[in-house]
This record gives C-alpha cells, structure tokens and sequence, in this order.
C-alpha cells in the first residue's frame, strides 16, 4: 500500500508549505492545485471557477410545492458542483494508486478512506496565521490586520461548510484526523523536518 498523506488546514496556519516540504523530504508526489488544472482539464471549466467551487459549500435545489407534492427545479449551479466533485474524487482516488504522496484538502482525508491515509489536520492561531498572510502577500496588497482577519475567518467558513456537507463529518475535528498541529509561533520547516521523521519510522 503506498504512503499517504493528507492534509487539511485552517488558512494562513502553513498547511500548504508543511505539505510540500514534507513531499520533498519525503521524496513523494505533492498534489495540490495540480487536481483543480486536472478537473478543469476534463471538465473543459476554467481553472478559477473549480477553486471556486471546490471551497464552498454546494446550493441545493429547493424544492417547489404544487398541489400537494413536490419536486425539484432544474438547478444547473448544484448539478456542476456535483458533477466537480464526483470528478474531483476520481481524479484523488486516481494519483494515490500511482504513487506514495501528500495531498491538500479537497476532503482527500474522507474520500480516501478505504486506503487508511496518515490525516493531518493543521491549524494556528489568529496572530500567526495573519502574520503568514502578510508575509505571503504581494507588495500591491495592502489591507489591514482587520481585514486580513475577515478573509481568514470567510474563507475557513467556507471550507468548514463545504467539508462539513460532502462528508457528513465536521472540519477539524480532531477525531477525524491521525494528527492534530498547531503551527503557531513555529517555523513550518523544523515541523516538516520533524514529522517526516515520525514518519519514516512508522513504515
């Protein structure tokens, strides 16, 4: 069975940096926005709108009452949200057959069940994950410590809906992951350092 990795995170928390330097020293696959260019290329969406859809929570058609039943409208929006998804698990299901490899989000934990993935979850507090912001910005962008904590908080919200309904289970619970890691106030790369030699010993 090959090694996998998954890896869920709280915005500006470093998940994505923990993610692939633990790929590069593990000497493993790192797939990450690689699946949204692959879903866009069969799905013929851009690739801005599947990493749109891929953090929000699906719009459900709402039911219309006639007479004394029901039925659902055409809702073309939540039938491609859908049809991403289904796309988006094919696609998951597909590279961790090829190779041992780390993924990011895209509920990679839940949909690969069956293959016991190593799940990750990593998370910080507020002041580090806006400090990571700052840092990761262009020199163009300048908000505010407010706003940047606004953008934090929407954009977990969505993630945390999005996980929360294709799964059934909820975002960040540590129950649902193998490890739980608080980067806060911590140099991502010592914590990649360390958790790759976890895990070599754990093979």
């Amino acid at each position: 069975m090959n090694k996998i990795i998954t890896i869920s995170r709280e915005f500006g928390s470093g998940g994505r940096e923990l993610g692939h330097r633990l790929s590069e020293q593990l000497n493993i696959a790192y797939y990450d926005r690689e699946i949204v260019s692959e879903i866009s290329r069969r799905t013929e969406l851009s690739e801005q709108y599947v990493e749109h859809i891929t953090e929000q929570k699906p719009m459900p058609a709402i039911p219309i009452h006639v007479g004394r039943t029901f039925y659902m409208p055409s809702n073309p929006v939540f039938e491609m949200q859908q049809s991403v998804f289904s796309e988006q698990c094919r696609i998951i299901e597909e590279v961790v057959k090829k190779s041992d490899c780390v993924i990011i989000g895209r509920c990679a934990d839940y949909i690969l069940q069956k293959y016991a993935p190593f799940r990750i979850f990593v998370y910080a507090d507020m002041e580090s994950k806006i400090v990571r912001c700052r840092q990761k910005a262009s020199e163009k962008e300048l908000f505010t410590d407010k706003e940047i904590r606004k953008k934090i908080i929407s954009i977990d919200e969505n993630r945390a809906a999005y996980y929360n309904c294709y799964t059934g289970q909820k975002w960040g619970d540590m129950l649902n992951y193998n490890l739980c890691i608080n980067t806060s106030h911590t140099e991502i790369g010592d914590i990649a350092s360390s958790l790759a030699k976890m895990l070599c010993l754990t093979e």
